[in-house]
């Protein structure tokens, strides 16, 4: 039996007023379905990972097929499935709000908008980021369900660390009606701790090699993602496996 969208979605809010948690990215139905059997709470895509399955680099994939990708996710497990939506696919507040609009409408229950122009190379300036996350907001509250709304600050993940910056944008977003706030690419537990502090919403943080959970949730996270790591891992793993047959003609590598 599905379980109905306003009961995931409801899930999915709940998860962000309880203990910390992992919520990992799948690309694609299978890795969903093998993530849902490991037990996690609920599932966000990443842009990146999805867009390599499509032979495709982060940014290069329409609002069409991200619709479809959320599709997909949804009806593969009974989880909560939240989408990393970029910058709404266009520049305007009123793309942000089509965005969480059209994958509501399929079954997600949590987006993400960036303040990163992906097709003009930049970050939009603090007010029209701001204006871009609050029609997000405005679209997210005419739903029929609690949809939650991550407003993310991409300054280290675009080669700008500036982490006074990073903490305004994230006290904007909060404002403009943002659920979640998240800077992908910050690394160390100390950035972490000023976010957490200068904001009063739940903070998603990403996780990296060199880190653990419970040193993430130490510094504040309450919401933990992978990105396209674990994507990395998965493809990394099948490439030396077949490099290496191809080198030697030794099959014993599919063994794992």
């Amino acid at each position: 039996m599905t379980v109905p969208q306003l009961e995931k979605a409801e899930a999915f809010r709940a998860l962000h007023e309880g203990a910390p948690f992992v919520i990992p990215n799948p690309w694609d139905a299978g890795s969903a379905r093998a993530l849902a059997e490991l037990g996690f709470p609920a599932l966000a895509s990443s842009s990146g990972a999805f867009a390599e399955t499509l032979g495709r680099s982060d940014g290069e994939v329409s609002l069409d097929e991200v619709v479809e990708h959320a599709r997909v996710l949804d009806q593969a497990t009974d989880l909560p499935v939240a989408m990393d939506l970029e910058n709404g696919y266009g520049p305007e507040p009123r793309d942000a709000a089509r965005a969480i609009t059209r994958v509501a409408a399929v079954g997600a229950v949590g987006g993400s908008i960036e303040d990163w122009d992906r097709d003009g190379g930049f970050i939009y300036d603090i007010d029209r980021a701001a204006e871009r996350v609050a029609a997000a907001a405005e679209a997210a509250r005419a739903l029929d369900f609690p949809f939650t709304l991550t407003g993310r600050a991409e300054n280290h993940f675009r080669g700008n660390p500036d982490l006074d910056d990073t903490i305004r944008r994230l006290q904007a977003y909060e404002a403009a009606g943002a659920d979640v706030v998240f800077a992908p690419a910050i690394r160390t537990e100390d950035e972490i701790r000023a976010i957490c502090s200068a904001v009063s919403k739940p903070v998603n943080a990403l996780a990296f090699p060199d880190t653990s959970m419970d040193r993430l949730v130490a510094a504040g996270a309450q919401r933990v993602s992978f990105g396209s790591w674990l994507w990395r891992v998965g493809a990394r793993a099948a490439t030396t496996a077949a490099g290496r047959i191809r080198e030697t003609g030794d099959f014993s590598a599919l063994a794992g």
